[in-house]
């Protein structure tokens, strides 16, 4: 009974310092959302759109690249719920979902990496 202490105690003292070096870790990066943010807001601030539609489980799958807070600043037109919005749609002759349109000078089809739509969009330059 006399072993069991110490080998409890070494244990816990293994734990606590797992513990202590997640959550330094975890302070010390950056929020894991402030990226996606970034590219969110960048993406709205260089004129780039994201079509899509309430139905379509890639566009689901795009925005949850993003994260929720992310995904709702994204500059996205709703193709098929808003009648406005499809007439967009309708105008920008948009085929598939999702596609990501630059200035109407460039397109991007199908689900995009965060680092594809960085590249495509020129954020961080």
């Amino acid at each position: 009974m006399q072993h069991a202490a110490p080998a409890r105690s070494g244990v816990l003292i293994g734990l606590t310092v797992l513990l202590l070096g997640t959550l330094t870790t975890a302070s010390a990066a950056p929020a894991a959302g402030d990226e996606q943010l970034g590219l969110s807001r960048h993406l709205k601030s260089v004129g780039a759109l994201f079509y899509g539609a309430w139905w379509c489980p890639a566009c689901t799958r795009q925005k949850a690249l993003f994260g929720e807070q992310a995904a709702q600043e994204l500059p996205y037109v709703e193709c098929d719920r808003v009648p406005s919005d499809r007439e967009r749609c309708e105008a920008a002759r948009i085929k598939a979902f999702p596609t990501w349109d630059l200035k109407g000078k460039e397109r991007l089809t199908g689900v995009q990496s965060l680092e594809e739509l960085k590249s495509w969009s020129g954020y961080g330059r």
